[in-house]
C-alpha cells in the first residue's frame, strides 16, 4: 500500500487528530547483554547514544523495582535531560506491590523526569485482567502517586479496538494509552507491513477516541513497534537490516512525522532474552530487535 494511500484512507476512517510533529521514543531494557542488572553508568552511556543517534529524549521501561531501573535511571535521566514513562507490572501482587512502591518513591524525588506512569504492559492481551480489573490497579497507583503525573496502561492494538479495554478509556482514570502494533508479528511481508501498521493502530486509536468521547482527552502512543535484524523468519515476515531499515523510514518515521508519538521497541540488542513464541506457536528469536546494537553502536540510520 502507498503511503499517500495509507493517509488518504487514515483520514476518512475518523476523528483521529495529531499535531505537526510527534516525539520518537524508545523501549529500554534493565540488563546487560550477559543478563546482569544495569547500573546507572549504563544507562548514562545508553541515553548518550540515543541522543546522539536519534535525537529522542524519552525511553519507556517495563518494571520499575526489576533490577532497581526505577531508583537508578531517573537520576541519569536528569543528567542527560531524558524524560522516562516508568513501568509496573500488575499481574502477580509481589511485582505490582513493588513496583508501585519503587514508582512512587522515585517519582516524588524525580518528578520532572516521569513522563508517565504506566499499569501493565500486554496484560489485556494475555488474559491476565479484564478491563475492569486492570482499571482497579490503574485506580490504585493514581491515588498512591498523587496529581500531577499521567497515569495509564500500555496494550496491544487489538485490546483497544474490539472493546476490551473500554471500561478503562471510558473511566477517566487513563491520562495516556500506549498502543503496541507489529506488522512482523503478524507474519506481513514488507511491502504491506507499513500498511498493515497504520491500519492497526488507526482502528485502536479512532475506538478510543470514539468511546473517550474527544480526540484529545486521553494522550496516545504507538507503545511499541519494530523490525527485527536477524533471527527467524515469521511467517511472510522476513527479518534483516535491510527490511528493519525500510519498516524504520517508511512506517515509524512515517508516523511521527504525520505528528504521532512512537516507542520504537527497542533502542539496543538485548542478547541474554530466550526464544519468543508467536501467535501461531512458532518459535522465533527476539534477541535482535534493537535499532543498534548491544554495544550503542546504530544498524541503520535512525535519523527520521
Amino acid at each position: 500500500m502507498r503511503f499517500s494511500t495509507i493517509l488518504s484512507a487514515a483520514a476518512a476512517a475518523g476523528p483521529i487528530v495529531a499535531s505537526a510533529a510527534g516525539q520518537m521514543g524508545f523501549a529500554l531494557g534493565n540488563k546487560k547483554a550477559d543478563g546482569t542488572c544495569k547500573e546507572s553508568a549504563d544507562y548514562t552511556a545508553d541515553f548518550a547514544a540515543i541522543s546522539k543517534e536519534t535525537g529522542s529524549k524519552i525511553v519507556r521501561i517495563y518494571a520499575a523495582s526489576d533490577c532497581d531501573v526505577a531508583k537508578l535511571i531517573l537520576p541519569a535521566a536528569k543528567t542527560a535531560g531524558f524524560k522516562v514513562i516508568l513501568g509496573i507490572w500488575p499481574d502477580t501482587d509481589e511485582s505490582f506491590q513493588a513496583d508501585k512502591a519503587a514508582a512512587v518513591e522515585n517519582t516524588l524525588k524525580y518528578k520532572d523526569q516521569v513522563y508517565a506512569i504506566t499499569v501493565g504492559s500486554e496484560s489485556l492481551y494475555r488474559g491476565n485482567f479484564t478491563g475492569p480489573e486492570l482499571l482497579e490497579k490503574i485506580q490504585d497507583v493514581k491515588s498512591a502517586v498523587g496529581k500531577g503525573v499521567k497515569i495509564g496502561t500500555a496494550d496491544s492494538w487489538n485490546k483497544f479496538a474490539d472493546g476490551t479495554a473500554d471500561a478503562i478509556v471510558q473511566s477517566g482514570a487513563a491520562d495516556i494509552l500506549l498502543t503496541n502494533a507489529f506488522s512482523y508479528w503478524q507474519g506481513q511481508v514488507l511491502s504491506n507491513a507499513t500498511g498493515s501498521f497504520y491500519d492497526d493502530i488507526f482502528q485502536a486509536f479512532g475506538h478510543i477516541q470514539e468511546k473517550s468521547g474527544s480526540t484529545d482527552k486521553i494522550e496516545l502512543w504507538v507503545g511499541e513497534t519494530g523490525w527485527p535484524t536477524g533471527g527467524d523468519k515469521y511467517q511472510n515476515a522476513q527479518p534483516g537490516k535491510q527490511q528493519a531499515s525500510v519498516f524504520y523510514s517508511q512506517a515509524v518515521c512515517g508516523m511521527v512525522d504525520w505528528g504521532f508519538n512512537v516507542f520504537f521497541f527497542e533502542a539496543f540488542d538485548e542478547s541474554w532474552k530466550p526464544k519468543a513464541v508467536g501467535e501461531d506457536g512458532s518459535v522465533a528469536d527476539e534477541t535482535s530487535w534493537g535499532a543498534m546494537t548491544a554495544d550503542r553502536k546504530p544498524k541503520y540510520s535512525l535519523k527520521c
